[in-house]
C-alpha cells in the first residue's frame, strides 16, 4: 500500500514536471516570435539601430568580429569631421598627396604623388566613390602620418564603446587583425550622424566630380557613389559600402522617414545584390513597426522657478535636450512628462546651470528625461536688496 502511494506521489510529480517544462518552453517560444521576426537574412552579421536612442531593433551575429573593408572609412570620416568642428583644419585647406596615399589598390579617385586637392574634394572622395587615396591623403593630413591616425581611430572606438573593433588602417583594405563588428559599425555611424548631420548632404550625392590638377595638366574625374541604396530605397541618404574578397559585401546604410532615422549595418553578405536587398528589408522592419515621439524642443521655455536669496526671486527655466522616446507602432501612447527640482535653488545662479529635470512617462513607466536648464544669470542678492524687496512686501 505504501509503495502504491509512493508511486502515485512520483507520477504527479512528473506530470507537475512536465506541465511547467511545457509551460515554460512555451513561453519563450511566443516571447521569441513577437520580439524577433524571422527575416530570412543571408548575410553574416546584421543590425538595425535608431541613432537618437541607440535601440536596437534587430540584430544577428551582431558582436561576431569580422573583417570590415571600406566600411572602416566612416571613422576616417568621423575624425575628419571632429578636426574640421575643432578648427585643426578647413574645407579650403590644401593637402599634398603622398607617394604612399596614391599607391594605394583596390576603389580609388587616382589621385597622384605631388598632387594638391582641397580636404573638401577629398572628404568627397572618400564618402562618394570610397576613394583608399583619398583616405589616406587625410590620414596623413591629420595624423602626421597613417599610422599615426589609425591611432586615432583606434582611441575613438575605444571611447565609443566599439569593444571588438581594431584598425590597421584608414581605408579598410585587408589586413589579419584589422577587425570590427555589425554592432560597431552602428555605434559609430551613429556618432557621425547625430554629431555631424551634414554629413549626408554628401553621401546623398549620386554623382559629383573633382578637377586633377598634375604635370600632365588639368583633367575631370567623375565621382559616382558606389551605394546604389539611394537609387532603390525611399528615404536612403547615406552611408557606406565596403567590398573585398576576405569581408565580401558589407554596407552601414542610413534612412529617413517621417523624422525617424534608421541604420541598416550588413557584414558579409554574398552578393552586392543581397547586401541592399536585406538592407531594404530591415529598413522596411524598422519604419513598419516603430516611430519616434519627442518631447518639448531644445530650449522650449517651461515657466519659472522661485530663486531664495537672489537680486531676482524667480528664474526662467528651459529645456537642454528635446527627449526622443522610441515606441512600437502597435502600442503607441501619448507621452506625459512631469518637473522635478530641487527642494530650495539658492542664488547665484548661472546661465544655462541644471536647475531641475523633466521627466517623461509612457503608461507610468519612465522612457526619457532631460535636464533643466536657468535662462539667465542670477546674482545673490546683497543686504539693500532684501531691505527693498521686504519693504515692497509690506506696503
Amino acid at each position: 500500500m505504501r509503495l502504491i502511494k509512493t508511486f502515485k506521489k512520483i507520477i504527479s510529480l512528473i506530470f507537475v514536471i512536465m506541465f511547467f517544462l511545457n509551460s515554460f518552453v512555451f513561453t519563450n517560444t511566443i516571447t521569441r516570435a513577437e520580439e524577433i521576426p524571422n527575416l530570412n537574412l543571408m548575410s553574416r552579421s546584421v543590425v538595425l539601430m535608431e541613432p537618437n536612442t541607440g535601440q536596437v531593433l534587430f540584430s544577428k551575429n551582431e558582436h561576431e568580429k569580422l573583417s570590415p573593408a571600406s566600411v572602416t572609412k566612416i571613422m576616417t570620416i568621423l575624425l575628419i569631421y571632429e578636426a574640421l568642428h575643432q578648427g585643426k583644419i578647413k574645407f579650403n585647406d590644401t593637402v599634398t598627396i603622398s607617394e604612399h596615399a596614391a599607391e594605394m589598390g583596390g576603389s580609388q579617385v587616382f589621385l597622384e604623388s605631388g598632387e594638391q586637392q582641397s580636404v573638401k574634394n577629398l572628404l568627397k572622395s572618400i564618402i562618394i566613390p570610397s576613394g583608399n587615396d583619398a583616405s589616406v591623403a587625410m590620414a596623413e593630413f591629420i595624423g602626421g602620418s597613417e599610422e599615426n591616425f589609425v591611432n586615432l581611430m583606434n582611441k575613438k572606438a575605444k571611447k565609443l564603446g566599439m569593444k571588438n573593433t581594431f584598425f590597421l588602417n584608414s581605408c579598410g583594405l585587408t589586413a589579419d587583425g584589422h577587425e570590427t563588428t555589425a554592432y560597431d559599425i552602428a555605434l559609430m555611424t551613429r556618432e557621425l550622424i547625430n554629431k555631424y548631420p551634414d554629413v549626408l548632404d554628401y553621401s546623398k550625392i549620386w554623382q559629383d566630380k573633382i578637377t586633377h590638377v598634375t604635370r600632365r595638366g588639368e583633367s575631370e574625374f567623375v565621382l559616382t557613389n558606389t551605394n546604389k541604396l539611394l537609387k532603390i530605397y525611399n528615404g536612403a541618404n547615406g552611408l557606406k559600402t565596403g567590398f573585398t574578397d576576405k569581408a565580401l559585401f558589407c554596407l552601414s546604410a542610413t534612412a529617413e522617414r517621417d523624422g525617424m532615422n534608421l541604420i541598416a549595418v550588413i557584414m558579409a553578405s554574398p552578393t552586392a545584390k543581397d547586401r541592399f536587398a536585406e538592407a531594404s528589408k530591415l529598413l522596411d522592419y524598422g519604419f513598419a513597426n516603430y516611430c519616434v515621439i519627442y518631447g518639448e524642443p531644445t530650449g522650449t521655455i517651461t515657466g519659472e522657478v522661485k530663486i531664495y536669496k537672489g537680486k531676482q526671486e524667480k528664474v526662467g527655466v528651459s529645456i537642454e535636450k528635446q527627449a526622443g522616446v522610441l515606441v512600437n507602432k502597435s502600442s503607441r501612447k501619448n507621452l506625459k512628462s512631469k518637473f522635478i527640482f530641487d527642494k530650495k535653488i539658492f542664488a547665484p545662479i548661472l546661465k544655462n546651470q541644471k536647475l531641475g529635470e523633466i521627466i517623461y512617462y509612457i503608461d507610468n513607466r519612465e522612457v526619457a528625461r532631460s535636464n533643466l536648464i536657468s535662462t539667465q544669470d542670477i546674482a545673490k542678492a546683497n543686504i539693500f536688496d532684501i531691505f527693498s524687496r521686504l519693504i515692497r512686501r509690506i506696503f
